[in-house]
């Protein structure tokens, strides 16, 4: 009888340990951490989803959040991160997905750090925004016309190596026919931007717009809410930080009135390694 019990917890405890070993398997314990704002976190799931590590579900967009997620084979679990917050807990996660501008600021190279990049970013134009009513403004045109340069273009081709790409179609030599420069000599222009790549950026458009003693004032900021609300109460005249899918959906949630001006660039979004160096340990 003794030998019968032993044989039977023997039996047991090997299907214990089967069950346990298989659940081990179907698990990768992978956190990944992604933007909480709306629209980058549906541009992070995206990526995730052209990766073939999700499938969100048929209805969900750029809009989609974690709740869109229709299947998760792998059982990654997800941090919602502020975005400027993402490169600062990297080393936390074993993975996070961020913004090329916020990757740039704390030094990664997208080219060469990231683990993927989104195939295709088109419809994430960063542009320069202004509060609705003043983008036909002299000041405005003349830094849009600054900002669509050659100058302009050439900085961002030779800078970011394809981590920043512009999408100023026929790029100018800096300045807008159209404008009586004389009358805006003297004149400031104020710009909320993130630190990089877009205060960069505006550094080549000062010197364009300095050519015609016109002072463009950048103002640094690191989050992605300041420079929307200092732009509609008229503090500063413009902002350059965003893309177009976030600019809508910040009006429809805030009721805000500002518009695109102008498209300048565009950065795709890219996947990094934290505590894992390569995509492998995803799946397993």
């Amino acid at each position: 009888m003794k030998k019968v019990i032993s044989i039977i917890l023997t039996v047991i405890l090997a299907a214990t340990s089967l069950i346990a070993f298989s659940a081990c398997g179907s698990s990768s314990n992978i956190t990944i951490a992604v933007p909480n704002d709306t629209t980058n976190e549906g541009r992070a799931l995206l990526l995730l989803q052209e990766l073939g590590y999700i499938t969100l579900n048929e209805d969900a967009g750029i809009t989609a959040t974690v709740r869109d997620i229709e299947s998760n084979p792998y059982n990654i679990e997800f941090d919602e991160v502020e975005a400027a917050q993402l490169p600062n807990i990297l080393p936390d996660v074993d993975y996070a997905v961020i913004n090329s501008n916020y990757a740039i600021a704390s030094g990664l190279n997208p080219t060469e750090d990231a683990l993927a990049l989104e195939g295709s970013a088109s419809a994430y134009l960063n542009v320069l925004a202004v509060k609705e009513g003043n983008e036909n403004s002299d000041k405005i045109k003349a830094l849009v016309a600054a900002l669509s340069s050659a100058q302009v273009a050439d900085f961002i081709e030779e800078t970011y190596d394809g981590a920043v790409i512009s999408v100023v179609e026929n790029p100018g030599n800096g300045f807008d026919d159209s404008i009586d420069y004389e009358a805006l000599a003297g004149t400031e222009i104020s710009v909320a931007a993130s630190p990089a790549p877009h205060a960069e950026i505006l550094q080549v458009a000062k010197e364009i717009l300095a050519e015609r003693d016109i002072t463009l004032n950048i103002i640094e900021y690191s989050d992605y809410v300041v420079p929307n609300n200092v732009v509609e109460s008229g503090e500063v005249d413009a902002n350059y930080f965003q893309h177009i899918p976030y600019l809508d959906d910040f009006n429809a949630e805030n009721g805000t009135h500002l518009v695109n001006a102008a498209a300048i660039h565009v950065e795709p979004i890219g996947i990094y390694g934290g505590k894992q160096t390569t995509l492998d340990a995803i799946k397993g």
